[in-house]
C-alpha cells in the first residue's frame, strides 16, 4: 500500500519557515498573502496497515505536540 502523509504545524504554533517565505514573497512584490505555511510531505510504500502508519506518525514522522498530520491511502 502507498500512503501520502502531510504534516503541518498545529493552529497557533509559529511556523518560522512559513513566516520567512511570506516576508520574502512580499519583499519581491507579491502582495496580498494573508497566510503561508510550510510543512512536510512524506510518501511511504509499505505492507503496514493504516493503524501502523498512524503509529509511525505518532512516534517519529510527526511531533504530535506541535504538528498535525493527515494520512491518505493511494494506489500508485
Amino acid at each position: 500500500m502507498n500512503y501520502e502523509i502531510y504534516v503541518t504545524y498545529r493552529a497557533g504554533i509559529f511556523d518560522p519557515a512559513g513566516a520567512t517565505a511570506r516576508r520574502g514573497l512580499e519583499q519581491i512584490g507579491f502582495d496580498g498573502i494573508h497566510d503561508l505555511s510550510i510543512g512536510k510531505y512524506i510518501r511511504l510504500n509499505t505492507d503496514a496497515t493504516r493503524e501502523q502508519v498512524t503509529e509511525m506518525c505518532e512516534k517519529l514522522l510527526a511531533n504530535p505536540v506541535i504538528e498535525d498530520y493527515r494520512i491518505v491511502e493511494t494506489e500508485d
